[in-house]
């Protein structure tokens, strides 16, 4: 069979690299199909293009996923209403964060024929053979989908991989590579090629915030990682790796055994990755360790500087951790990515302003630090408060009326008015914002002494990026 999946535009100069969809890809060839991956993402192609693509090229099915952002949601709304615009219309599936929480609502709304709900590597080709041959969808595990009668059916979730080192690389080779390579890392040289990967799936923490599709975590092995390294780095000269999974630093041990390794092989690669400061602050040798082996960046979950709202958002983490671990991380010369979000249950004006004055503190202007409203994304542990207690009706309300923007409220958790709430938030990033311009007018300012009053060769032009 001949399948098309869609990388879809997110309005990016250089764009991410999907590697679920590359994850994708690769199983829909293992399993013996032709596969075309369709760049929006890279040369913005309109919706219009893609119904005449799909029209004018033969596909037996079209695939898209993606994670339930407001932009996500209306952009691949738009890019299902191209496809049903197709005389000709392909199978079309859907998959990730999006739709699997409420699979039945986007089967309706998008008109799509099947919901792949959680990891697709193995339901994929489950999904493509029984297209191939009976269409009966009753005995295909972690799909929806609906039946002859109109009846939405969710059937049986699919047992999770456990041996995730079985898994196939992405299907880099069928992805435009000198593109992504080029996507601006933390703490990166503009020289630098970077790529991202993943250390494992899913996460051992339940954030009232964040939605898993699966539970736990399955780390793969040090030798798989440092293989899919070494494959990016003689293919296409990466330099530095971006961890993009939730949690490389599960454990003291798996970091401190994957940095060893990284050593011992002699990798030689800059890497960033996501960091739990429970362990930073435990373990200041292990972010030596890391800092030999590499690593540059750390982006770490802060989320709030007020332990009652830490413990609401079932964070795991305490101020007094927060500090201890940040200040460990800055100690031994590696960047701390600082991410806080305002709104959860029962936070209020001293919240944000404990926020602020951390972020200013530690700051350490590898990138710029601004403070967002937590959303209460469907699947979510606040997703099903605000429901319960009248904030948002149903997934419809969620996305047509209420989740307008990432910088707005969708539904206000804390104990101040809206109003109250946006004037918080302004001026919090007021300040975050002057803090950022002020350090770039210094900056530029030695920048000028350098190359006026010291006539430094070196000097590469003044550049915004």
């Amino acid at each position: 069979m001949k399948v098309l999946l869609i990388a879809y535009d997110n309005d990016s100069h250089i764009s991410f690299f999907p590697a679920g969809l590359a994850y994708v890809a690769s199983a829909v060839r293992d399993a013996g199909h032709e596969v075309e991956i369709y760049q929006q993402d890279i040369y913005h192609y309109s919706e219009e293009h893609l119904t005449k693509y799909l029209h004018q090229n033969a596909f037996d099915a079209v695939g898209v996923g993606g994670c339930g952002g407001y932009y996500q949601y209306r952009k691949i709304k738009a890019i299902a209403e191209a496809i049903n615009k197709v005389p000709d219309k392909p199978f079309f599936w859907m998959g990730g964060h999006l739709p699997s929480p409420e699979p039945g609502y986007f089967l309706k709304k998008f008109k799509a024929d099947i919901i792949m709900i959680g990891e697709s590597d193995e339901t994929v080709k489950d999904v493509l053979h029984v297209l191939e041959t009976s269409r009966d969808w009753s005995s295909v595990k972690g799909i929806a989908y609906i039946d002859n009668q109109g009846e939405v059916k969710i059937n049986e979730r699919r047992p999770l991989i456990h041996d995730i080192d079985s898994i196939p690389f992405p299907a880099y080779d069928l992805f435009n590579m000198e593109h992504y390579v080029l996507y601006p890392q933390p703490n990166s040289a503009r020289s630098d090629r970077g790529a991202e990967i993943l250390s494992g799936r899913g996460c051992p923490f339940r954030c009232n915030f964040c939605y898993r599709m699966d539970s736990g975590f399955r780390p793969r092995s040090s030798e798989k990682i440092i293989e899919e390294i070494e494959l990016l780095k003689r293919n296409y000269g990466v330099t530095y790796i971006s961890f993009i999974d939730e949690l490389l630093m599960s454990s003291v041990k798996r970091t401190v055994d994957f940095c060893n390794m990284m050593l011992e092989k002699k990798v030689n690669v800059k890497w960033s990755c996501n960091g739990r400061l429970n362990y930073a602050a435990k373990d200041k040798e292990m972010l030596r360790l890391m800092k030999r082996a590499g690593c540059v960046f750390i982006n770490y979950g802060i989320e709030s500087m007020d332990d009652e709202a830490l413990k609401r958002m079932n964070k795991n983490l305490t101020t007094e951790v927060i500090i201890k671990g940040v200040e460990n991380t800055i100690d031994v010369g590696i960047s701390p990515g600082l991410n806080i979000i305002f709104g959860n249950l029962g936070e209020n004006r001293k919240s944000i302003e404990n926020d602020v004055e951390f972020l200013l503190k530690y700051d350490d202007h590898a990138q710029l630090r601004t403070i967002r409203p937590v959303t209460p994304y469907p699947g979510t542990d606040l997703y099903r408060y605000a429901v319960e207690h009248g904030k948002i009706k149903d997934i419809e309300d969620f996305y047509e009326s209420k989740h307008m923007n990432s910088d707005l409220l969708t539904c206000n958790f804390t104990t101040l008015t809206d109003d109250e709430y946006y004037e918080a938030l302004y001026w919090a990033n007021n300040i975050l914002l002057e803090n950022f311009l002020q350090n770039t007018r210094q900056a530029n300012t030695v920048c000028l002494d350098k190359l006026y009053k010291k006539k430094d060769a070196s000097f590469r032009g003044f550049r915004y990026v």
